[in-house]
């Protein structure tokens, strides 16, 4: 369900996700707010898990992580009954930073980082291909990032 925001919400969202650690004080003062109005709106974001966390946004070459991809995954036929069984398989891998149920030939589509090819080759067949339940994994790997995750747009 999509949650109502009205123009103050969204600039409060546009500025969080602009600057995650921006203080309460210049938040509202951003905002034209007084602080304790800024606060309730955000704790209210934040319940109404419009706001799912804050996170310092890492850069994965800066602490080994030289290869990003992106891997396609099928489920065999017969396995569709361990879908669940398989998906906390796939949250448990750290390497995993992202997963997605998808439509067309493949059923999933993940995002992979590893500190160089061998440890992707490595990942994939003796981690991930051996996954009961998991039929295909075709990977690509990334060259260049061109752009980075952004912000959500929350223009009404």
């Amino acid at each position: 369900m999509t949650a109502r925001l009205d123009a103050i919400d969204r600039k409060i969202l546009e500025s969080i996700q602009a600057d995650g650690r921006i203080s309460n004080v210049d938040l509202a003062a951003r905002i034209h707010l007084s602080a304790p109005q800024c606060f309730r709106r955000v704790r209210s974001l934040e319940e109404r898990g419009v706001i799912r966390g804050y996170r310092a946004d890492v850069a994965p070459e800066a602490i080994g992580f030289a290869v990003t991809a992106y891997v396609s995954v099928s489920i065999g036929g017969d396995d569709f009954g361990r879908v669940r069984e398989i998906e906390a398989e796939i949250r448990s891998f750290p390497q995993i930073l992202e997963c997605y149920s998808v439509s067309g030939e493949d059923d999933y589509l993940l995002k992979v980082v590893a500190h160089d090819l061998k440890s992707l080759s490595n990942f994939l067949t003796d981690r991930l291909m051996q996954v009961p339940g998991i039929d295909d994994v075709r990977s690509m790997i990334a060259l260049e990032e061109i752009k980075a995750a952004s912000p959500l747009p929350v223009e009404a």
